[in-house]
């Protein structure tokens, strides 16, 4: 059974200690791919290293984070540009809007947004979204600019059925994590009504640790326990979950089929 960890911040510094054991006990515990989101510019020559360190294994993004986002957006934005023409990356992301901290620059986000948006675009790539306390935002920005086979994933989703139809209908995948283990998260019957088709697993490492394991660090290795909960919830076998959730991010993550 072949698990694939959409999102994990395994640059992180809270893995210093024994960044390479988590990922081999991970892979040890069926996740065969891992796909590492990019926040700012700082992150990106340690995430590239694990990317070294294990081929084939770890992807990087290239992207800034909504909630780096400030006054010097542009500069930064203009210095990642550089790393398109250095390194083939996977994906476009960490982008987004973050209303949940703080609001200050909900302007420059949009227009950091709009600028990876049109990177995903210009070089066919997916598109990873940060939405907290802004699913409504994203979305409706994502819809102004849809087109060209933009496609991508809605990470960590926590919307209503509604929004998730209303992400799934622009051909974007929906991110689910250890939110969906916990109590009253009521993100289990909206998975139970979109259905497999459209979901792909993730962590958010070292952040948002399914149950049991809440309040801790997060890890790869604990995919399995969210394909369970989802199995549960979507009413079938744990390896369906896999094989549906894995098809899906080879998909979106334009990786051939026969390396699962």
């Amino acid at each position: 059974m072949k698990l694939i960890e959409t999102h994990a911040h395994l640059y992180s510094k809270k893995f210093d200690s024994d960044r390479k054991e988590v990922i081999q006990k991970a892979m040890d515990a069926g996740i065969a791919k891992f796909f590492m989101p990019n926040i700012d510019l700082e992150s990106i020559p340690g995430m590239l290293e694990i990317e070294r360190d294990f081929p084939g294994v770890c992807y990087s993004m290239l992207g800034l984070h909504p909630c780096d986002v400030g006054p010097d957006f542009e500069e930064q934005l203009s210095q990642m540009e550089e790393w398109w023409e250095k390194h083939p990356f996977c994906a476009v992301g960490e982008t987004g809007i973050d209303l949940y901290w703080d609001k200050t620059y909900f302007e420059q986000q949009q227009e950091s947004l709009r600028r990876h948006i049109h990177w995903a675009k210009q070089k066919r790539l997916p598109l990873v979204l940060h939405c907290r306390s802004s699913l409504d935002e994203t979305i409706e920005l994502v819809e102004s600019m849809h087109g060209e086979g933009l496609t991508g994933i809605f990470h960590c989703f926590s919307g209503s059925l509604s929004q998730a139809r209303q992400v799934v209908d622009m051909g974007f995948y929906l991110g689910i994590g250890g939110t969906l283990t916990y109590k009253n998260s009521g993100l289990g019957e909206v998975v139970a009504a979109v259905g497999l088709d459209h979901l792909v697993l993730e962590t958010d490492s070292p952040y948002l640790a399914p149950v049991p394991f809440r309040g801790k660090r997060n890890s790869p290795e604990y995919i399995p326990y969210i394909a369970e909960k989802m199995a549960e919830f979507v009413q079938t076998s744990v390896e369906e979950v896999a094989t549906k959730t894995s098809n899906n991010a080879m998909t979106v993550f334009k990786q051939p089929s026969n390396e699962l």
